[in-house]
């Protein structure tokens, strides 16, 4: 374990000390110092139907020192990578407003702040993120803890034993760095993996002990999934083979969650193939649903513009040109509604634990 965690954090350090090498041979030649930052953006990313995964392409944007428009991105970058460098020689992490506090100060002789706001340095780690070919984590940089999880799972965190199916109804909380050397999967008996949207939802499905009249592994994310529940999604279907299925509500952003679980995103494009899980299955709630489970349409929320719009997005997206995306997606467009997965509690209480989903885990009842 410690030496898997020397060889990867030296692997790291020894990037960002390249990045300081560049500037030092440039200004000792007496050029401009330059780096490539490759563009985070729907116009340099491509899908690729064959892996099943969102990939990035090949356009960079140059940012140098002496551009009077790209000098202070530059030095911002520059004192970025340096904390991330403090972090990696003393082997520890820190959180995303640590980084902020560490690299923010007034340049001397002037009035002039190296950051005014948090907004402008978490894009400059994740331009270092892009350019080192290394996730945030690997930099030793850790979100707030975001997730849930409940089960036949053991993890080993911090040389403790973390049995999921002891810890009551509410479950481990999910770290943001879920790497092996972090976080050890000891044993997994699950035969899947349910990933919740709403955590509304997943303390229903852990209080009704759904998972362990289902044997399988409960985890959510309270939302857009961060990156450690994602991670972990992965890890337990590559490790232990779990099938996973996604959870959400009927709407674009419900969609849009599971693309980017099956998929991978935009933004951390570069890692797809650590983050992205191109066989997950979306399970619900659909658009088809109302009806065959006979929920009312006075549980249903009328789409506003920005819910239309979205929608019309998706089904531009190359990864949802699939014939029976593109009548999911059409279907909800012409009902003019959506519906959460709190709707169910329309039928009643225990609905979603007792009938709904028995029954899509029965008939197979999901999306690829």
């Amino acid at each position: 374990m410690a030496q898997a965690k020397t060889k990867k954090t030296g692997a790291v350090g020894k990037k960002l000390v390249g990045m300081a090498d560049v500037v030092i041979t440039a200004a000792q030649r007496a050029k401009d110092p330059t780096f490539e930052i490759p563009i985070r953006a729907l116009s340099n990313v491509s899908f690729n139907p064959r892996r099943g995964l969102i990939e990035m392409g090949e356009k960079k944007q140059s940012r140098s020192f002496f551009n009077v428009g790209m000098a202070k991105k530059f030095m911002q970058t520059m004192l970025v990578a340096d904390a991330l460098a403090e972090l990696q020689q003393a082997d520890l992490t820190t959180s995303l407003r640590e980084i902020y506090y560490r690299t923010k100060h007034t340049i001397q002789d002037s009035h002039e702040n190296t950051f005014d706001t948090q907004d402008e340095s978490d894009p400059i780690i994740e331009d270092l993120e892009v350019s080192l070919i290394a996730l945030r984590e690997e930099l030793h940089v850790r979100a707030e803890n975001s997730g849930s999880i409940v089960g036949p799972v053991v993890f080993g965190d911090d040389g403790d034993r973390v049995d999921c199916a002891k810890l009551g109804k509410g479950g481990y909380s999910v770290p943001s760095i879920v790497e092996p050397e972090y976080l050890e999967i000891r044993r997994c008996t699950a035969d899947f993996l349910l990933l919740v949207e709403k955590g509304t939802q997943w303390n229903r499905l852990s209080e009704d002990k759904f998972w362990r009249r289902y044997n399988c592994v409960l985890l959510t994310g309270n939302g857009q999934p961060p990156r450690g529940v994602r991670r972990l999604a992965r890890r337990l279907h590559e490790e232990h083979k779990l099938p996973v299925y996604v959870l959400v509500d009927n709407d674009p952003w419900g969609y849009y969650i599971y693309s980017v679980v099956k998929q991978g995103s935009i933004n951390l494009a570069f890692e797809s193939q650590r983050m992205a899980i191109p066989k997950a299955k979306f399970i619900g709630l659909s658009s088809a649903d109302p009806e065959r489970y006979e929920l009312p349409r006075n549980v249903g929320i009328k789409l506003n513009e920005k819910d239309i719009t979205r929608a019309k997005e998706l089904l531009n997206y190359q990864w949802f040109q699939k014939p029976a995306w593109q009548q999911e997606i059409k279907r909800m467009l012409t009902s003019g509604l959506k519906y959460e997965l709190d709707a169910l509690a329309n039928k009643d209480f225990q609905y979603l634990t007792k009938k709904y989903l028995p029954r899509k885990l029965k008939e197979k009842d999901w999306l690829d």
